[in-house]
């Protein structure tokens, strides 16, 4: 079986060495009030958030992991509620390390604000887009005109020459809607859209969760839209999994609604795709996902100095106020024992994918207050895959590498974590 397109992407660095992507919770303040939100984010800035001086400092400990740098996202809340967002994006691009924003959908999103952090030297944007209209993303975000705010940010932003990725979290509310948001993707244009499946965490913890089945059909459904806009998961480990299974069916000529089993929510959404003209013709060549989970390429800093393997894991290993970031990162017991696929238990540490998937530790500790548990939200039986031996060579072959640096290219995620 021919290997010369990756199925999956795995970093060109030491995962144990240095992270792929760094995210700072700059502030929990923001006006709005999602119903999803895992920072429960409140009007005002915390006075004990990292000051300018620390949060430089922060900078300069991203740089310590060495050349070329970690991205450097910082998100929130709302980071333009920072005062010093300008100053912060443009020391990291003096020190050498590739800094994105994500901010929130609100009236700060404006021309002039874009533009600044455009010459500050941000590599990205990341946005927000949760409904196709402005009844549902309305909605979900807690705030009338959001759903405006971000339509007119977003094309600014591509106005003026930046990189802009769509997050959307894939909760009960919106799983019908998931194509006419892709054909909003496709129309307004986008480096980037990631399907971030819900972690029970903070105000997220009152939604209702996905079944296993129901997530075996949006992952497929992700893939499938691969080919008309660059789409990737977020907190939905197992795409690697589908990734590799549908490459593998794909070069077989089989059926992959039948071989897997897919459901009726699968076929919705593949039909309404089609309707949109999403999947008339082939457009592109589809991205493999790339190998990160948390505390394997991943990192997360909250706004009082905190280290987490994410933000959606609540599990401090250390302070960047007391130990530097490249210690906590490299040594502490919690990140090392997240790189160790032998510390999965149930599904996920029986499973021939768990060293290309490992599943969400996230979502395993929100549902159980164990990280090192089986993916709640993952129905695949380790071993079931018809093709063992494709499997293995494609494991073995056919997973290229990615670099953990470059300056903001434009695969770059700059997801809101």
């Amino acid at each position: 079986m021919s290997t010369a397109v990756r199925a999956v992407r795995r970093q060109r660095h030491d995962a144990a060495e240095r992270p792929f992507i760094v995210i700072w919770e700059s502030t929990r303040a923001c006006p709005l009030a999602c119903l999803h939100c895992r920072a429960e984010a409140v009007p005002r800035r915390d006075p004990r958030e990292l000051d300018t001086a620390e949060a430089k400092e922060l900078l300069r400990q991203v740089a310590e992991f060495g050349q070329p740098a970690p991205l450097f996202v910082i998100t929130g809340g709302d980071p333009f509620q920072r005062p010093d967002l300008t100053e912060l994006i443009a020391h990291g691009r003096r020190i050498g390390v590739p800094v994105a924003v994500s901010p929130s959908g609100t009236p700060t999103l404006t021309e002039e604000r874009l533009r600044a952090v455009h010459a500050a030297g941000a590599s990205g944007l990341s946005l927000s887009l949760d409904g196709s209209t402005a009844e549902v993303h309305d909605t979900f975000r807690g705030v009338p005109g959001v759903y405006r705010w971000t339509l007119d940010a977003w094309d600014t932003a591509r106005s003026l020459g930046m990189k802009v990725q769509i997050n959307t979290t894939v909760a009960r509310h919106n799983l019908h809607d998931l194509p006419d948001i892709v054909r909003l993707v496709a129309e307004h244009g986008a480096m980037l859209w990631s399907a971030f499946f819900l972690v029970p965490t903070g105000r997220g913890r009152d939604l209702g969760a996905l079944t296993p089945a129901e997530t075996e059909d949006v992952l497929n459904f992700v893939y499938d839209v691969g080919l008309t806009v660059p789409a990737k998961t977020t907190e939905a480990h197992h795409f690697r999994r589908v990734a590799l299974q549908r490459r593998i069916l794909a070069d077989r000529g089989e059926d992959h609604v039948a071989v897997l089993g897919l459901g009726p929510l699968y076929r919705e959404l593949r039909d309404r795709a089609a309707e949109l003209g999403l999947s008339a013709e082939v457009r592109r060549v589809r991205r493999p996902p790339l190998d990160v989970n948390a505390g394997r390429g991943f990192v997360f800093v909250s706004h009082t100095g905190s280290v987490h393997p994410s933000g959606f894991l609540p599990l401090s290993a250390g302070n960047v106020r007391t130990s530097p970031l490249t210690s906590v990162y490299r040594t502490s017991p919690l990140f090392t024992g997240l790189r160790a696929p032998g510390m999965l238990q149930g599904r996920c540490g029986a499973c021939e994918f768990r060293e290309v998937c490992g599943g969400s530790r996230s979502r395993a500790y929100g549902v159980t207050g164990d990280p090192f548990a089986e993916e709640p939200w993952c129905g695949y039986r380790p071993g079931s895959f018809p093709h063992q031996r494709e499997l293995a060579a494609l494991l073995n072959g056919g997973a290229g590498e990615e670099s953990a640096g470059g300056g903001g290219r434009p695969h770059r995620s700059s997801c809101k974590e």
